[in-house]
C-alpha cells in the first residue's frame, strides 16, 4: 500500500547553505510520525518545504501518490495537508472564532464548518468560553490550542504540528500532548516536529532523529525511547 506522504532524498538550501541534506521518510494513514532533533537540525525547514512555503533543491515529495514539487502552497492545503507552524502565527486582533474560521477558507459547507468549530471547542473548551475575545489576549498555551484548532478546520488528511510544546509550562504542555494523543486515537494522521523527545516518541508510531540536515536514526517511537544514543543526546541521561 502506498504511504500517505512519501519524502525521498529531500534537499533544501538557503543560498549556498544546505539545511536539509537528502532525507527520506514516509507517513502512513493513521500514523503519528515524529521528527526530533536540536535547533538547526532542519525539522522546521522540512515542514515548511512539505507545505509549499519553501521550494526544495532536489528530491521528491508525494502526497497520496501525487508529486507536490510544482504545487502552490494554497493548493497543497486543498489536497489535505495542514500545517500548524512554529510560533503559532495567530491573528491577535481577530476573535478566536474568526481565527478558527480562517482555517476553513477553502470550504463552503457552512454546516460542516460550524460542526468543526464546535469540535475545536470540544477539544479546547477554553477557546469556546472565550470565542468572542481577541486571540491576542490568550496565553501562549491557549494560542497553541487555537493554532491547532485552526489547522484542523481544513479537515486535513495529514496534520503537521511544528513544536507545539515550545515555550509552554509543564501543565500546558501535558494538555497539548494529551490532545495530540486524543487526535491520534480518533485516527488523525500527524507529522510531529518536537524538541521534547520524550513526549514526541511516547506518542509516535515511527520516529526519525535529525542532526544538521540528516536523518541519523529511525525506528518505532518506543524503540527510540530506549535507545542509548537517543537517551544520552535528547533525554539528558548519562
Amino acid at each position: 500500500m502506498t504511504a500517505l506522504l512519501e519524502v525521498e532524498d529531500l534537499r533544501v538550501a538557503y543560498g549556498k547553505i544546505e539545511a536539509v541534506k537528502g532525507i527520506s521518510f514516509s507517513v502512513d494513514e493513521g500514523q503519528v510520525v515524529a521528527l526530533i532533533g536540536t535547533n538547526g537540525a532542519g525539522k522546521t525547514t522540512t515542514l515548511r518545504t512539505l507545505s509549499g512555503l519553501i521550494k526544495p533543491r532536489g528530491g521528491q515529495i508525494r502526497f497520496q501518490g501525487k508529486s507536490l514539487k510544482k504545487v502552490a502552497a494554497h493548493d497543497i492545503v486543498s489536497l489535505g495537508l495542514a500545517h500548524s507552524p512554529e510560533g503559532r502565527h495567530i491573528f491577535p486582533r481577530m476573535t478566536i472564532e474568526d481565527n478558527l474560521l480562517l482555517g476553513a477558507f477553502l470550504r463552503s459547507d457552512k454546516e460542516g464548518i460550524q460542526k468543526d468549530v464546535q469540535r475545536a471547542y470540544d477539544l479546547f473548551p477554553i477557546l469556546g468560553e472565550r470565542r468572542k475575545q481577541a486571540a491576542g489576549t490568550l496565553s501562549g498555551g491557549e494560542q497553541q490550542m487555537l493554532a491547532m484548532g485552526r489547522a484542523l478546520m481544513s479537515r486535513p488528511k495529514l496534520l503537521m504540528l511544528d513544536e507545539p510544546s515550545m515555550g509552554l509550562s509543564p501543565i500546558m504542555m501535558q494538555k497539548i500532548m494529551a490532545t495530540i494523543s486524543e487526535l491520534k486515537a480518533d485516527g488523525t494522521t500527524i507529522l510531529l516536529v518536537e524538541q521534547n523527545a520524550q513526549a514526541a516518541l511516547s506518542l509516535a508510531d515511527q520516529g526519525h532523529v535529525m542532526e544538521i540536515g540528516n536523518v541519523v536514526l529511525s525506528g518505532p517511537g518506543r524503540e527510540l525511547l530506549v535507545n542509548e544514543d537517543v537517551r544520552k543526546a535528547y533525554l539528558g541521561e548519562d
